[in-house]
């Protein structure tokens, strides 16, 4: 699934938000043409590969990119009638703007937090916490970071994942782009990662993930209690979406180096 951003004022919404535009208003779309197609807002941080990332034309690309335009593609054939805009965001302000109600969707890599005021779509895909270092780190286990510097993504269940860790000294940064140059640079003895995208920067060859999990998860698309009618449906494309063979393909083409 080809998809291109373009990026557009960001108008009504915070300052500092860019907004890049998703599917276009008649995609797939089977809804009366007269009426007008609602807008959809969804926050993401696009420091995250496999989930979503930059590549070198500037454009966001990543297993969220393309399961969020299968989602409203089914929807819009569905009889609804949407067209959205990705809003790039640091991890950590997604959920601050989600309650204040400047976006209607976060979908950058979310996984399940009872701790996190809102509401959570079903889940689309098993995840997990785990630690990276550097290739040539002797660092095998939790148990070998007591005292030592760790590195988690603010905002995000690596903080906790990273907390738990006995001895630790957590440092919380809210790029993933800068912890893992910090790591590769000797400025942090390990980072906490969610597994695929820790998977995705061990293929370089540069870093190696350990096997131990420190917390199971499951990656989830994040709303608030004000889009509950939006979640359901969201949920019933979800459900299509896991039972599809895209939905094979796509898991094969963005968590192939997970697997």
């Amino acid at each position: 699934m080809n998809k291109f951003f373009k990026v557009v004022a960001a108008g009504a919404i915070a300052l500092g938000m860019t907004a890049c535009s998703g599917t276009s208003k008649d995609a797939g779309q089977t809804a009366d043409s007269s009426d007008k197609a609602k807008e959809i807002l969804i926050g993401i941080s696009p420091d995250y590969p496999p989930y979503e990332s930059k590549n070198t034309a500037g454009q966001i690309e990543g297993f969220d990119v393309d399961m969020t335009d299968w989602i409203f593609k089914y929807l819009n054939e569905h009889g609804h009638n949407y067209t959205y805009d990705f809003v790039e965001l640091s991890f950590d302000t997604i959920i601050s703007s989600l309650q204040a109600g400047q976006i209607d969707l976060g979908i950058s890599g979310f996984t399940y937090d009872e701790k996190r005021e809102g509401i959570f779509s079903d889940s689309y895909y098993d995840s997990a916490q785990v630690i990276i270092v550097r290739n040539d780190s002797s660092v095998a286990s939790s148990a070998d970071l007591n005292g030592k510097t760790v590195g988690a993504q603010q905002g995000a269940t690596a903080e906790q994942a990273a907390s738990s860790i006995e001895g630790a000294k957590v440092k919380s940064v809210p790029d993933v782009k800068t912890l893992m140059e910090t790591l590769k640079s000797d400025g942090l003895d390990a980072v906490v990662l969610d597994q695929a995208v820790a998977n995705n920067y061990a293929a370089n060859g540069d870093f190696k993930v350990l096997d131990e999990k420190l917390l199971d998860e499951k990656n989830i698309i994040y709303t608030t209690k004000n889009n509950q009618e939006l979640l359901d449906q969201v949920n019933e494309a979800i459900k299509a979406f896991t039972a599809s063979e895209d939905y094979k393909t796509l898991t094969d083409k963005w968590f192939g180096a997970a697997e």
